[in-house]
């Protein structure tokens, strides 16, 4: 053999070991993602939903990555309340369920630690049926008020219902509407009811903001200082000056991937990670604080830790400080904020409740705040999380809310150009949405399994919705 050809030989030689090494160590970091995300999301839905976790995994986790998920076995331990999933003997993942605060993946602690944390005594609750929705659980209003079409209303739901074909698929679960702080419509799909708790995925971040918004109206954080972050504080680190406020705008200049696949941050924190705080704590500024906007569920997750940390000081228990202030004056007796293996709600991902609950957070907005004449979040509180952050190019965000706001230059260059630019909304992965329309006095509450959701159809659906609404 000519010298050429031994070097040719080496060279490919060389060139497959890496590329079989490089693919090695990709599938040695994402299986557990993998197993880490099917053991989490069939907890909460067996534990909280009490849903059939056969088909939660046929439907709901292969709909997310139908090759990864061929070779993953799930064990659903009903007396432990643990879910356990595995991949070809090599990696295994498990979530257990502890009641009042969901599910938590067993990462960066044994089940033991995690089952003897201290957790506030939970008690389930209802609301009364025979009262009227938001202090009761009676169905929808039966004489639709002056004005409203109650025919194009049932027909604008049906089409948000209807699947364009069998390669693009919507898979609506429930709509919810509201009107003037009446429940006037719901429908469910098929194996879905009012009573059946759902995850709304990333809508938990705004519901992180208003349990900042209650501690601003008792005087116990002020979100203008800089944020109290341990890891920021010595002498020199830039990160010291990020102030709560440009955390809630995603403006505060950190480095954040909000990829969701393997080997970025998003994924790694979720699945990977003890403290999901401290995970995003560490992550360098990329540029100066307010210079531009940047979409990260590490904020979220920063500002629950910041949220736990604050309470605690103050002798108070997070969990506890959150079902009393928030969930149990809205009467949200669902609501249930899972936690990471620390101890800290994951404030931005993993909030599940009723259609109906959710419904009850969009109307406290609606209402400015006010919940039974009683001031919940501060004079102006709405109207700050409503505002554009100024770095978002088409005033697309505001304090961890989506808004239908427009750019400064142009209004008319927004999400929604057909819906009224007043329009903002909690907003999750594949289509979970809370869309409050203080103009035209309305909550639209959706949830559903759209992998790609698509804006200009979710506009058609509320623009024949308003069709329906009083003049």
């Amino acid at each position: 053999m000519k010298k050429w050809q031994r070097r040719s030989l080496w060279g490919l030689l060389i060139i497959m070991i890496l590329v079989v090494g490089g693919l090695g160590w990709f599938v040695y970091q994402a299986v557990p993602i993998g197993t880490g995300y099917a053991a989490k999301y069939l907890c909460s839905s067996v534990f909280i939903s009490q849903q059939d976790p056969g088909v939660v995994f046929k439907d709901d986790i292969r709909a997310v990555d139908r090759t990864l998920t061929q070779i993953i076995d799930v064990e659903v331990d009903y007396t432990q309340k643990a879910v356990t999933a595995k991949a070809l003997g090599l990696w295994k993942s498990k979530a257990i369920y502890r009641q009042g605060c969901g599910c938590t993946l067993v990462v960066g602690a044994t089940e033991e630690e995690l089952r003897s944390q201290p957790l506030p005594a939970f008690t389930p609750r209802r609301l009364p049926e025979n009262q009227p929705w938001p202090s009761g659980e009676t169905d929808p209003v039966k004489t639709p008020p002056a004005g409203w079409n109650d025919e194009k209303l049932r027909q604008a739901i049906d089409r948000h219902f209807a699947e364009p074909g069998p390669d693009q698929k919507k898979q609506t679960r429930a709509v919810v509407v509201v009107y003037d702080g009446r429940l006037v419509a719901e429908r469910y799909a098929p194996g879905f009811h009012k009573d059946l708790p759902l995850l709304g995925w990333s809508m938990a971040k705004s519901v992180t903001s208003t349990v900042l918004g209650v501690m601003v109206q008792k005087g116990m954080i002020d979100i203008r200082r800089p944020a109290p972050v341990p890891e920021w504080q010595n002498p020199g680190d830039p990160r010291r000056a990020i102030t709560i406020d440009q955390l809630l705008r995603m403006s505060s200049g950190l480095k954040f991937e909000e990829v969701y696949k393997p080997l970025h941050g998003v994924t790694t924190m979720l699945y990977s990670s003890r403290d999901f705080g401290a995970f995003a704590a560490g992550q360098p500024l990329e540029i100066q604080p307010d210079q531009e906007w940047h979409y990260s569920s590490g904020t979220a997750n920063l500002l629950a830790r910041i949220i736990r940390q604050t309470l605690e000081a103050a002798g108070q228990n997070s969990v506890s400080f959150i079902r009393r202030e928030l969930f149990d004056r809205l009467g949200m007796t669902s609501a249930v904020f899972e936690l990471d293996p620390s101890g800290t709600f994951v404030g931005s991902s993993y909030l599940m409740a009723t259609p109906r609950d959710w419904a009850r957070f969009g109307l406290l907005y609606l209402q400015d705040g006010i919940w039974q004449g009683q001031r919940v979040l501060p004079e102006g509180w709405v109207n700050y999380s409503s505002t554009p952050t100024p770095p978002a190019p088409r005033g697309q965000y505001g304090a961890h809310f989506w808004l239908n706001a427009g750019s400064a230059s142009n209004r008319a260059d927004r999400v929604w150009p057909r819906l009224p630019s007043d329009a903002f909304f909690a907003d999750g992965y594949q289509g979970q949405r809370v869309v409050i329309i203080p103009s035209r006095k309305l909550v639209v509450v959706r949830f559903g399994l759209t992998p790609t959701p698509a804006d200009m159809e979710f506009e058609t659906f509320l623009v024949d919705v308003l069709g329906a609404l009083p003049k």
